[in-house]
């Protein structure tokens, strides 16, 4: 509604809070156990059989710490939404805050590494070795040096709150100006999202033109096939949870600074941002997926586990029976 003296009241062009804290607050919780638990077991079985697969082991271990992180900090980010109050201190608040940042780009660069791995090993199977494993954790390491200071701007930008009850999307926004912003904004979209999401398409048409070769010397067909459905899941991924986030994210900044000012394209970008922050987070629930459903290696130590608990259980029966 207009004012007495004919402006529309700014709370007219803010997103429904209410409907924002339900939002993350049933997003998170869904989250929460599937992520929790396919994070764990997928570090687990990763662990166990490290030394017996050659295609990109070392980068799905660190994703799925990246994504066991951002779990983590799940129920602190739920009891905010639902009790709207932050009582654990401004250095929790703006870890947890950072610590999002963190896992979308190191999926992001993970699942990259993950698709670039997997067309190397079928372009050249012979050339991988220990070698090639050590440089796969060379690279990760140098990936999380990278991702950590790229996402120190996210909560160096909302260090001004005055109240120490507020967190996350109520942290205010710093203004550092329509050129900073713009510099800003580029750099992030190029680099932390366009780039990679190249690579990966690159790889999948790629590894499709392979398919379709027919004197290739470089894996056979089930080989190419499984590489396949990997790298497309990635690219999957990176359309679901990530395209989302990054087509609002410059709008979204825009609109917090100020520098949108039409109410009503307002209240849709900031209505719809969190919608995409949501769907970012799912990645660290699909992702444990991908492992499943892309590497063999996950299924049969997943099922040989099982086997393994179900004789336990039979053995222990028999036992029962034999001493009664």
């Amino acid at each position: 509604m207009p004012s007495s003296n004919g402006t529309i009241s700014p709370l007219l062009c803010e997103a429904d809070a209410d409907f924002l804290n339900f939002l993350y607050a049933i997003t998170y919780t869904i989250i929460l156990v599937p992520g929790l638990i396919g994070n764990i077991l997928a570090l687990w079985l990763f662990y166990a059989y490290i030394k017996e697969t050659k295609r990109a082991v070392i980068f799905m271990i660190n994703l799925a710490i990246a994504d066991l992180a951002q779990v983590l900090s799940l129920p602190l980010r739920i009891f905010y939404y639902l009790n709207h109050s932050w009582p654990f201190g401004e250095v929790l608040c703006m870890f947890c805050f950072y610590l999002k940042y963190v896992n979308m780009y190191a999926s992001i660069y993970f699942l990259v590494c993950i698709s670039i791995r997997r067309l190397l090993f079928l372009l050249y199977p012979f050339r991988y070795s220990d070698c090639r494993r050590t440089y796969d954790v060379y690279i990760s390491f140098a990936g999380w040096i990278v991702v950590f200071a790229a996402c120190l701007p996210f909560p160096l930008l909302r260090l001004d709150s005055d109240n120490n009850q507020t967190c996350f999307v109520d942290l205010p926004l710093k203004n550092i100006g329509t050129v900073n912003s713009i510099m800003m904004m580029t750099l992030g979209e190029l680099f932390g999202f366009v780039t990679p999401l190249v690579t990966v398409l690159y790889c999948s048409w790629k590894t499709i033109y392979l398919l379709k070769e027919t004197n290739s010397i470089s894996h056979d067909l089930g080989e190419k096939k499984k590489a396949l459905k990997m790298i497309l899941t990635c690219t999957v991924v990176f359309l679901i949870c990530f395209a989302p986030y990054h087509i609002s994210f410059p709008l979204h900044y825009l609109a917090k600074s100020s520098q949108i000012s039409d109410c009503s394209s307002r209240k849709a970008i900031l209505t719809f941002h969190p919608v995409a922050l949501c769907l970012a987070s799912m990645n660290s629930c699909l992702d444990p997926i991908i492992y499943y459903f892309t590497t063999d290696e996950f299924k049969r130590r997943l099922s040989r586990q099982d086997s393994m608990e179900l004789h336990n259980k039979d053995t222990v029966k028999k036992q029962l029976k034999a001493e009664q």
